[in-house]
């Protein structure tokens, strides 16, 4: 990481304390973000907002985070979601969506979110008609497209907060994420312990 991490503050040792009971350790991205424990947290509590009220399904929001992630280059975003695609389709379908391939198991809704989802990473103004027509042909409605836009947007700003700032995946994260994602992953920054 490119930044130090913050001089220890009730808000920061809550925020690790809440990071590490979430995932069994205190992730390296969470050492950037305690710099601003507020933010962090009005982000995640936007986040919730949205998916608490969208139908987006916890594999809709994965293909998004893992399309997203590896259009960036963004390793660390890639491995997490990785493993959560992987634990909603298999191995080889979460492989495929991190190398831009399609697998057989991935539905005409999960390409046609991915194909967005990069679209909307690589160059927003690119989007067309067409791309909406196409995600509404795989059967998203109005609100879900909306819905699935802003997901992809709130996840681009966090990726780029993280790469910019020289976040390296955690090894603890990369060792529980199956092989084959793992070695889709060829890009970004190498995990690494915490500092």
């Amino acid at each position: 990481m490119f930044i130090p991490t913050p001089q220890e503050t009730p808000g920061v040792t809550a925020m690790y304390e809440n990071n590490a009971k979430a995932q069994g350790f205190v992730m390296n991205f969470a050492r950037a973000w305690a710099w601003r424990p507020d933010v962090f947290e009005g982000f995640l509590a936007l986040r919730t907002q949205l998916a608490a009220q969208s139908t987006l399904s916890k594999r809709d929001q994965a293909i998004m985070v893992v399309a997203m992630a590896s259009t960036l280059g963004d390793a660390y975003c890639s491995l997490a979601w990785g493993k959560t695609l992987a634990q909603e389709t298999s191995a080889q379908a979460a492989a495929a969506v991190v190398k831009g391939a399609t697998d057989a198991s991935l539905t005409q809704r999960d390409r046609a979110l991915a194909q967005w989802t990069r679209k909307i990473t690589q160059d927003p103004n690119s989007t067309t008609q067409s791309d909406v027509d196409q995600l509404r042909g795989a059967g998203f409605g109005e609100k879900e497209i909306f819905e699935a836009t802003v997901f992809v947007a709130f996840r681009l700003a966090f990726s780029t907060v993280n790469d910019a700032l020289g976040i390296t995946p955690d090894e603890k994260l990369a060792a529980t994420v199956p092989a084959p994602v793992r070695e889709a992953v060829d890009y970004g920054r190498q995990p690494a312990a915490a500092p």
